[in-house]
């Protein structure tokens, strides 16, 4: 029984974590590379985040 919450506990904990770091490295990218009004992704702060944060969370799922 213990094994089975750890296994879903870390089916969920995995995909956050890569979601938050993703969200981490958008911003990242938006305050070292980003551009100015020319680009959709990289030019606001949130864009950049929320990007990131959904590639995060496509390579957090097994």
């Amino acid at each position: 029984m213990e094994n089975t919450k750890s296994k879903k506990r870390a089916h969920i904990i995995r995909p956050v974590i890569f979601i938050v770091a993703g969200a981490f490295l958008g911003f990242l990218y938006y305050h070292f590379i980003g551009c100015n009004g020319g680009c959709s992704i990289t030019s606001t702060p949130v864009n950049s985040i929320l990007t990131g944060a959904l590639l995060g969370g496509i390579w957090g799922i097994k």
